[in-house]
């Protein structure tokens, strides 16, 4: 038996539920997939205690994978290795919804003197203008006017 820094040993509770997880096959394939690699990778009682490239090879993934889910199990627990990692950023969104409503109400009013339609770029410059906001891009402006079910036209 091979001694590594990150030695997966379950528990028969904890087989047993791998076992069934992976034999009613309605988890997501990478939770399926995880499920597998731990059953494989078992050092304990009752396990083959494959090596990183043997379980890879026969699981059709990178052993780089089968080393990352044999950390977050010892690390984290049996949960932690099946879950996907939560995002590490959160992303704030520019305009709130008063800052939408300004920008749907301008994109649906007359465009300025000069001009036939209103453009991304000028809808983003008359929001600053108008201190909505302090700076917007025109592809946030896309991207907000696209979520929207408003028609322009």
């Amino acid at each position: 038996m091979r001694k590594t820094k990150y030695a997966v040993y379950l528990s028969e509770a904890e087989r047993a539920q791998l076992r069934t997880l992976i034999g009613r096959g309605e988890a997501p394939a990478r939770r399926l997939t995880h499920a597998r690699i731990l059953l494989k990778a078992n050092q304990g009682e009752g396990g083959p205690g494959w090596s990183d490239a043997a379980t890879a090879d026969a699981l059709d993934i990178h052993p780089d994978t089968v080393a990352r889910v044999r950390r977050t199990y010892v690390s984290g627990g049996l949960e932690a290795a099946l879950e996907r990692k939560t995002p590490d950023r959160v992303y704030g969104h520019r305009l709130d919804g008063a800052a939408e409503a300004h920008l749907v109400a301008l994109a649906c009013s007359t465009p300025p003197a000069g001009r036939e339609r209103w453009t991304l770029r000028l809808l983003a410059d008359e929001l600053v203008r108008l201190d909505v906001v302090a700076t917007v891009s025109y592809e946030t402006v896309r991207r907000t006017l696209k979520q929207t079910f408003s028609s322009p036209g």
